[in-house]
């Protein structure tokens, strides 16, 4: 689930302390968006809580987030995993704070916002108007909703292809008018569950990535010197090729390590867009004190299918749709999108997202010579 792709894209050096809002920009290529950095702990803060509510889709294990969510009390729990069906991760409201956007000052920017104001501050853009958020809103003024507004609430997400939130279940559309309905009740439980998470968890955490996103910031601002934007985009993202970003005027890109290798994106009024990139080295895993990396156990996992291999052959001789692979399959489509996802989160394809049209998916072979150097590497006594 690259966030939100499918729910799945800078040149100025770091700054010692604080980071500006800004970072500077490259990549200035005509009739290109411009390139902006951005970094901060803020976007792991709430991209973990989307993991760990989703381990599957990340290639997590579900027994360990499990016991990191565990550590909650149940009310918290259920606080947060509301919160993720409502808003999931506020990359843009995390963007528009001031450095140096760690998780506590995060914590501490949603405190001063009134408790009934804090859900439609994390869902909605600010000045953005849509019929879902009309719903949501009227909901949240009454302080209950009724069978008229479910319907209309269907009938939002039926006609909205590029959903980027898309409800898989009337309980789930049940869950968040609920929420909505209660919305200043929720906005006082959540900031207490967000401080509790942040106290049990997150804070160690943080402590452990920051050095990380700064290197890999580092790294990438650097490749930007060598490498087109488009070639960048899909170096960062791992295969993804995304032509949104041609109608955008600027593109800011942030390092998250818990996303990674997936992105998380969202625009920003008309003219921008924001997107998180994987930032997690080949070598580190997401669970402290894993002996083997992530990327390696996903890769041999990826590949340990006969039926993903038939894919990636396919797949390196011409770019094919999920409906294309299907048919020459003979398999079920959801079946495809399975395989498709376990190939996509090991790196081991590319995937192009026109608008208004089917994903197209190849093989990206220098992904595969990767993988076998780090199965090398790995099985090297050294």
């Amino acid at each position: 689930m690259d966030k939100n792709e499918g729910t799945p894209l800078l040149n100025q050096d770091v700054l010692e302390g604080s980071e500006q809002n800004n970072l500077g920009q490259s990549g200035i290529e005509a009739g290109l968006p411009q390139i902006h950095w951005d970094i901060g702990t803020a976007y792991d803060f709430f991209i973990s809580l989307t993991v760990l509510h989703n381990p599957e889709d990340f290639g997590l294990r579900a027994s360990w987030a499990a016991g990191v969510r565990s550590r909650l009390s149940t009310v918290e729990k259920k606080t947060l995993l509301d919160a993720e069906r409502a808003c999931g991760s506020p990359i843009t409201w995390i963007y528009q704070l001031p450095a140096p956007k760690n998780a506590s000052s995060a914590i501490w920017t949603l405190g001063q916002i009134p408790a009934e104001e804090r859900l439609p501050a994390l869902a909605f853009d600010e000045g953005q108007s849509s019929r879902k958020r009309e719903i949501f809103l009227d909901v949240a003024e009454r302080g209950a909703w009724d069978e008229a507004d479910m319907e209309a609430l269907k009938s939002v997400y039926k006609e909205d292809k590029s959903s980027k939130h898309k409800p898989t279940s009337p309980k789930i559309l049940k869950n968040k008018l609920d929420t909505w309905a209660e919305v200043r009740d929720f906005g006082e439980r959540y900031l207490a569950a967000l401080e509790s998470y942040y106290r049990v968890f997150f804070a160690e955490e943080e402590t452990r990535i920051e050095p990380i996103l700064r290197m890999e910031l580092s790294s990438a601002q650097e490749m930007s010197n060598q490498l087109g934007l488009m070639e960048l985009l899909e170096q960062l993202s791992q295969g993804l090729h995304f032509d949104q970003i041609l109608n955008k005027d600027k593109i800011i890109l942030a390092p998250s390590f818990w996303a990674s290798p997936l992105v998380f994106f969202d625009d920003i009024g008309e003219s921008e867009m924001l997107l998180t990139f994987g930032a997690r080295p080949a070598q580190d895993s997401l669970v402290p004190g894993e002996a083997i990396p992530d990327a390696l156990l996903r890769g041999l996992k990826a590949i340990s299918d006969p039926t993903r291999l038939r894919i990636l052959r396919f797949l390196t001789c011409d770019p094919m749709t999920p409906a294309d692979l299907a048919r020459k399959l003979r398999l079920r489509a959801p079946t495809v999108t399975h395989h498709l996802k376990t190939l996509r989160l090991a790196g081991l394809v590319h995937l192009s997202i026109e608008l208004n049209s089917e994903g197209h998916y190849a093989a990206r072979l220098e992904a595969v010579e990767e993988l076998n150097k780090n199965l090398d590497k790995f099985l090297k006594c050294e």
